[in-house]
């Protein structure tokens, strides 16, 4: 592979990392960007940074919403809806 080829590789495969990721793509387009991972140390680092800080994020937002609260966005959802309809 020359180096354009390489780049090219690298700049779609830190493109489709959020897709990759998310699980959103074909098998067959999965398995050639974990071979490029597999290949790719500067790509797999930024594979690992994204994974690390998704699992972060999630782990970090799990507030519990209060009912009271649920209750009262609804009601205002549906008096806008309503609203919206007359």
């Amino acid at each position: 592979m020359g180096s354009g080829e390489s780049w090219a590789d690298c700049d779609e495969t830190i493109e489709r990392l959020y897709t990759y990721l998310d699980g959103e793509l074909t098998d067959e387009r999965r398995a050639e960007i974990r071979k490029h991972l597999d290949d790719c140390s500067p790509c797999l680092k930024a594979y690992d940074f994204e994974a690390e800080l998704r699992m972060v994020i999630a782990s970090k937002c799990k507030d519990h919403v209060p009912e009271h609260l649920i209750v009262r966005v609804r009601e205002m959802l549906v008096a806008e809806e309503e609203r919206g309809s007359a």
